[in-house]
């Protein structure tokens, strides 16, 4: 038997998933959560998009629990340190891709927020490949929180409507109209200039890595 630091072992006959920690089973869970979720936005069955948010806010959850867990338990892996941050680029960016198909948002601002997470998914391979492995930092899970916050504020935006009284809070006018709309819009652009700006730092701190290459 060959155990690895994620939690997988391998046997003769293959391998097994019973000794992997609850934060790395998590950052799964967030995986599969998004390609459920995913799923629901292109096959639009009706209610989709509450069904979508309801998907994305448990991924979201999953995405604090995992970090709050390991920290507390001591269980931080190398593959927690390399998938998670790495799920959550997947989760994030598919999720404003399929909003760009759906009309919700502007191509533009989803274009910053991939270049960010592609460019700094290269600068990790590339410390990979150097055999050093670059930790999420606090900056960049702000940069999450907002993402996610941004999301699930579109979501609701586009699903408080089927939700009876209950969806009538979310249309309540305050200053400049329902407030669920200028929320949503104003989060979006909060997750654009934390996503570039987050980008910008992570990669001047870590110059070193790509510049000894030059």
């Amino acid at each position: 038997m060959l155990c690895f630091a994620g939690g997988f072992c391998l046997y003769r006959g293959g391998y097994s998933e019973a000794s992997m920690n609850v934060p790395n089973r998590l950052t799964i869970s967030r995986f599969v959560l998004t390609i459920a979720f995913l799923a629901v936005i292109f096959a639009r069955p009706r209610y989709y998009e509450t069904i979508a948010l309801a998907l994305f806010s448990v991924a979201g959850l999953t995405d604090y629990f995992d970090g709050e867990i390991a920290r507390r338990d001591h269980l931080i892996t190398n593959f927690g340190i390399l998938m998670d941050p790495l799920v959550d680029k997947i989760m994030v960016c598919s999720a404003f891709i399929a909003f760009v198909g759906c009309g919700w948002t502007e191509a533009w601002m989803v274009v910053i927020i991939v270049a960010r997470e592609l460019a700094i998914t290269g600068l990790r391979l590339l410390a990979a490949s150097k055999n050093l492995v670059l930790a999420a930092e606090r900056f960049g899970k702000h940069k999450t929180i907002s993402q996610i916050v941004a999301i699930i504020s579109l979501l609701v935006l586009h699903s408080y409507q089927d939700w009876g009284w209950v969806g009538r809070l979310f249309s309540a006018n305050i200053i400049w109209g329902p407030w669920v709309e200028w929320f949503a819009r104003l989060s979006l652009w909060v997750a654009v200039i934390l996503t570039f700006t987050s980008g910008v730092i992570y990669l001047w701190r870590n110059r070193g890595l790509y510049l000894a290459d030059l």
